[in-house]
């Protein structure tokens, strides 16, 4: 009993503190950037839309993918071949009052007509597309000419005015024959041979100078 109490006596009266208990404790490390912008979220219209504009450009794409070439190259081709048919109409109708005002003699305002409807309409064969169509929309304006001769020469529509700017005599049946075989030929090197063969733009101009030839000597004689 006596060791036991004098080995009681001995204990310390209080554990001894450890090393790492008496060291202060360390500040805790601020998180990262990175974490941080992970875990916040910004509000709904500070957000940027990149895939409604994607989305838009795919339905641009979409839509322009959606009209194919030839169409697009045949509502050209009807614009171009309006614009020739009104300019054509435009300039008959210009000769048509030139003959009824008496500006020029009968014979040289059919000489003017038979040179420059020719050569005006040549010149607007750029404006059409390179479509297999478009020889045939180009020959509408020569193409109505015919019908207008046919229906003038054989009295069924009535035109004087007309009938004074392409004729020698005043007679309606002259558009049976000189005009009606110009308005043919023009139309047939147009839809048949084309732009594509120099024969055609050769014929055009041959029929169209050769009446400028004959104003020259007339006016030369």
């Amino acid at each position: 009993m006596g060791s036991l109490g004098t080995h009681l006596l001995s204990l310390p009266s209080s554990p001894p503190r450890s090393r790492l208990q008496s060291r202060p404790l360390l500040p805790t490390a601020a998180p990262a950037p990175a974490a941080v912008a992970s875990t916040w979220s910004a509000p709904s219209s500070l957000r940027p839309r990149p895939r409604r504009v994607v989305t838009d450009r795919s339905q641009k794409g979409t839509m322009a993918a959606a009209i194919p070439p030839e169409a697009s190259g045949l509502v050209h081709d009807l614009g171009s071949a309006a614009v020739t048919a009104s300019v054509a109409l435009a300039l008959l109708r210009f000769f048509e009052e030139l003959a009824k005002r008496g500006v020029f003699e009968q014979k040289l305002n059919r000489k003017l007509v038979h040179i420059t409807i020719g050569m005006v309409f040549l010149l607007f064969w750029p404006l059409f597309s390179s479509g297999s169509y478009a020889p045939f929309l180009a020959a509408v304006a020569p193409g109505v000419n015919i019908i207008r001769m046919v229906l003038l020469g054989s009295g069924v529509m009535k035109n004087e005015a007309m009938v004074k700017s392409m004729s020698r005599s005043g007679d309606h049946r002259e558009l049976l024959k000189g005009p009606l075989y110009y308005a043919t030929t023009i139309t047939f090197a147009t839809f048949v041979l084309w732009r594509t063969s120099p024969i055609a733009i050769a014929l055009i101009c041959n029929l169209c100078a050769g009446d400028g030839m004959c104003i020259y000597l007339q006016f030369t004689a």
